[in-house]
């Protein structure tokens, strides 16, 4: 008994010792890299023997150091917004306009830098809401319920109307593009739409439009808007799809829309998207075709693309600026947002009376003189202040922690 007592003992001391080696190994290591980094930070020229001498030893460290500061330098190049000056510019959406005219079937695939002349921020751009959280800074608050759309909405919708745009992907839960007047069957929002929840209880699938953002309790895995079905009193969901989740409504994400689109795309437009995440839909890029048999690939956007290399062209241009030029090039006449005409005052359903304070978002309001299609929602929105949308950034947030974790 003593003899299994004494080697219990034993084995956890050194399992402690073996511990705090490593311990003592990892804070050499670091204490080996602080130094070399140091050094490596000063000029060639003004380095001692000494320091000379720490780089000679530890050649492996050095490497390593070099290795990850070609990574940095590459990775803030990506990051870095680029502008074309005004001649190539114009030359670019001259080949552009050749182009769309010369479609059979063109797709345009959207992301939120066509959202941000509506004050939209985007997600990767230098103050992009995902820069910001990766940074560890606090997203500032939008009212996106004073969002309208842009003038890139607005031509989308005209080119759609012209037959020269034959179906729009879009990864915005803004619902702009709703609201913009396109058809709802020329649209695919992959991602949702933040003016709509669902009762999934029902079959099909019941769909309530309202004029507000439907996502003020909701985030990832947490799809409950606290309001009721009308018609079977089940729960009503968001139908925002979080990152790190999947998407299985049929609408308002109509997958079966993109991918008969994508399939029969001879041309893709790619508008204010990163593609980051678009690039792992391997249906939307007919990937399973040889290389000169998949559609041209044109993309507008500031900064780099994983796609770039596969494009027949990039712009590098605001997307206001970008589509503004192509309408001039085309000859046709961009329409201006009526409110008058926004889709979302027919689509809306109303609120029932004790759902009046369901929710503190602020409502879309119709021009004067309209004033009865709004919900009855009470006294609320007088008061209400900046907020984000439960689409906005919080999915991300709390997908990165659980990955920390996993780490």
């Amino acid at each position: 008994m003593e003899e299994e007592a004494d080697a219990g003992v034993s084995s956890r001391a050194e399992r402690k010792a073996l511990e705090r080696a490593k311990i003592l190994e990892r804070e050499s290591e670091r204490r080996i890299f602080r130094q070399v980094g140091r050094v490596l930070k000063k000029p060639e020229a003004e380095r001692s023997e000494e320091e000379a001498a720490v780089l000679r030893l530890h050649r492996e460290t050095v490497e390593e150091l070099c290795k990850r500061q070609v990574r940095r330098n590459v990775l803030k190049r990506k990051q870095e917004e680029l502008f074309d000056d005004a001649d190539e510019l114009k030359s670019k959406v001259r080949q552009l306009a050749v182009a769309v005219k010369q479609a059979k079937h063109l797709v345009v695939y959207t992301g939120a830098g066509i959202s941000t002349a509506a004050s939209i921020p985007d997600y990767r751009g230098p103050n992009g809401v995902w820069t910001q959280l990766q940074k560890g800074r606090t997203v500032s608050s939008s009212d996106l319920s004073k969002a309208e759309p842009t003038l890139t909405h607005m031509c989308i919708r005209m080119l759609h109307k012209e037959k020269l745009v034959q179906h729009v992907v879009s990864q915005n839960c803004d619902g702009l593009h709703l609201r913009s007047g396109l058809p709802r069957h020329a649209l695919s929002e992959l991602h949702g739409n933040m003016f709509i929840e669902v009762c999934t209880s029902c079959t099909p699938v019941r769909e309530y439009v309202r004029l507000f953002d439907v996502t003020e309790r909701t985030s990832l895995h947490r799809h409950g808007t606290g309001r009721r079905c009308s018609h079977c009193g089940g729960e009503l969901r968001d139908t925002i799809v979080h990152f790190g989740e999947r998407g299985t409504l049929e609408q308002p994400l109509n997958w079966k829309g993109a991918a008969e689109a994508a399939e029969m795309a001879d041309v893709i437009l790619c508008l204010g998207s990163s593609l980051k995440v678009l690039k792992k839909y391997a249906c939307l890029w007919s990937m399973n075709r040889p290389a000169s048999k998949r559609p041209k690939l044109y993309i507008v956007n500031l900064q780099w693309t994983p796609k770039d290399d596969l494009a027949v062209l990039k712009i590098h241009g605001k997307c206001d600026d970008v589509m503004s030029l192509l309408m001039e090039e085309l000859n046709i006449q961009i329409p201006v947002y009526d409110r008058a005409e926004d889709p979302v005052f027919s689509l809306a359903t109303p609120l029932r009376p004790e759902e009046a304070d369901s929710h503190t978002r602020e409502v879309i309001a119709p021009l004067d003189g309209q004033e009865d299609c709004l919900p009855d929602a009470g006294e609320q929105g007088e008061e209400t202040t900046a907020v984000q949308g439960g689409w906005f950034g919080r999915g991300y947030g709390k997908g990165r922690k659980r990955k920390k974790k996993a780490a």
